[in-house]
C-alpha cells in the first residue's frame, strides 16, 4: 500500500479540522472544563482559542520555510536526527495515549447509554475495525469523507442547540464570570491541549494543495471550532446548570436524551447517526496521525500496514480499566495539563531554532530569487 500523493483543498481540510476538534464537545470534555471554571466553562474555548493563535502562528511562519516537508521532516532539520527522535518520541506518546483515552469514552459512552447489553469488547471491536478501514483507505479519502457527512453534522448539532436554547434558562449563566475572571484564564489556560491537534495538523502539510489553502484553512477551522464549541457549552448551561453539568459524564448525549420535538421524544434516534459517523472519521484521522509517526521514527516506508495492529492494541490497551467512566476521565485530566506545555513551548522552541539558523532569512532570499 503506497503512502497517499493527492492533494485536498481547503473544504476537506477545514472538514476534517472540524471533526477532529469539534467533536470533544461531544465527549466529557466539557465535564472537565465545567468542573474547574464552573458556570463559567463555555469562555474556556473562547480563552484557549486565542491563546492557541501564538503556537499556530509561529508553526506557520515556521512550515512556509519548509514547501512540501510535514513536522516530522520539519523536526529533523531544525533539531537533528537524535533530538529530533525523542520529540516526535513524546509527541507520539500523547497521540497515542490520547486514541486510548478517546476511544475508550466513546466505547463507554455507546456501551452505558445506548447498547447497555452489547458487550464492551464487541463495541470496541466495532469502532475500531471501522476506523481503522477508513485510515487505511488515504488522507484524501478521510478528507472526502469528512467534508461530505461535515454538512449534515451542522445541521444535527444546530438543531440540537436550538431545541437546547429553547427548552433552558437562561438565569443559569450567572454569574457570568463564576469564580472571578483570574481563576477562568488560568484553569483555562492549563487545559490549552484541547486545542493540541492542531499542532498534529502539521504532520498533513505536504498534503494540502498550497500553502495559501493550510493558512486559511487553519484559521477559519480554529474560527469555527472556537465558535461551535463555546456555542453548545453554553447551551449545556441553558439546559442543565453547571452543578449538573458536573455530575454528568457525557452532557451531549444527556442533552438530546432530554430535548424533544413536539411529539417527538426519543431524539437521540436522530442524532445517534451522525455521532457516531462523526466519532469515525474522528479516530480513522488520530490512527493515520500515529501510523505517520511510528512509520516515521522506526523507517518503516509503508506505514499504512501499521494501522490495523494499531488498532488492535488500542483495544487490547483499552479494555484494561474496569470501570473507565471514572479511571479515563481521571486519566484524560491528567493528560491534558501534561500536554499543554509540550503543544505550548515546541512551536516556540522550533520558531527559535529556525531563527538561530538565519531558515528566514534564507528563505527570503529564495523568494527574492
Amino acid at each position: 500500500m503506497e503512502q497517499s500523493k493527492q492533494l485536498i483543498g481547503i473544504k476537506e481540510y477545514i472538514a476534517i479540522v472540524l471533526l477532529m476538534v469539534g467533536t470533544k464537545v461531544t465527549d466529557n470534555t466539557p465535564s472537565i472544563l465545567f468542573e474547574y471554571i464552573k458556570n463559567a466553562g463555555w469562555m474556556a474555548p473562547i480563552i484557549n482559542g486565542l491563546i492557541t493563535i501564538i503556537p499556530i502562528y509561529l508553526l506557520i511562519k515556521v512550515f512556509t520555510n519548509y514547501k512540501g516537508k510535514s513536522l516530522v521532516e520539519v523536526s529533523d532539520h531544525l533539531f537533528g536526527k537524535f533530538f529530533s527522535f525523542i520529540i516526535l518520541l513524546t509527541i507520539l506518546l500523547v497521540a497515542f495515549v490520547a486514541v486510548i483515552v478517546d476511544t475508550a469514552i466513546y466505547t463507554d459512552i455507546i456501551g452505558t447509554m445506548y447498547f447497555t447489553k452489547t458487550p464492551t469488547i464487541i463495541i470496541y471491536g466495532i469502532l475500531m475495525l471501522v476506523c481503522a478501514y477508513g485510515a487505511t483507505r488515504g488522507f484524501e479519502q478521510i478528507g472526502s469523507v469528512a467534508w461530505t457527512v461535515f454538512p449534515y453534522l451542522q445541521v444535527s448539532l444546530f438543531l440540537a442547540l436550538i431545541l437546547t436554547i429553547g427548552q433552558g434558562n437562561a438565569a443559569f449563566l450567572f454569574p457570568i464570570l463564576g469564580d472571578g475572571a483570574w481563576d477562568v484564564v488560568k484553569e483555562s489556560s492549563l487545559r490549552l491541549s484541547i486545542y493540541a491537534d492542531f499542532l498534529y495538523l502539521f504532520l498533513f502539510y505536504p498534503y494540502i494543495k498550497s500553502v495559501k489553502v493550510f493558512k486559511k484553512g487553519t484559521w477559519l477551522a480554529l474560527m469555527f471550532i472556537i465558535i461551535n464549541i463555546s456555542i453548545t457549552m453554553v447551551c449545556y448551561i441553558f439546559l442543565f446548570d453547571y452543578k449538573t453539568i458536573m455530575q454528568l459524564n457525557y452532557p451531549y448525549h444527556e442533552v438530546i436524551r432530554t430535548i424533544s420535538l413536539g411529539f417527538i421524544i426519543n431524539m437521540e434516534a436522530f442524532f445517534l447517526p451522525f455521532w457516531l459517523i462523526a466519532s469515525f472519521v474522528r479516530f480513522s484521522i488520530y490512527l493515520y496521525i500515529n501510523a505517520i509517526l511510528l512509520g516515521h521514527l522506526f523507517k518503516i516506508k509503508h506505514f499504512e500496514y501499521l494501522i490495523p495492529s494499531l488498532a488492535t492494541l488500542v483495544v487490547f490497551i483499552g479494555m484494561i480499566p474496569e470501570n473507565p467512566t471514572f479511571i479515563i476521565f481521571d486519566i484524560k485530566e491528567k493528560l491534558l495539563l501534561i500536554a499543554t506545555p509540550l503543544f505550548f513551548l515546541l512551536p516556540f522552541l522550533m520558531w527559535l531554532i529556525a531563527k538561530l539558523k538565519g531558515e528566514f532569512k534564507h528563505a527570503n532570499k529564495r523568494d527574492i530569487r
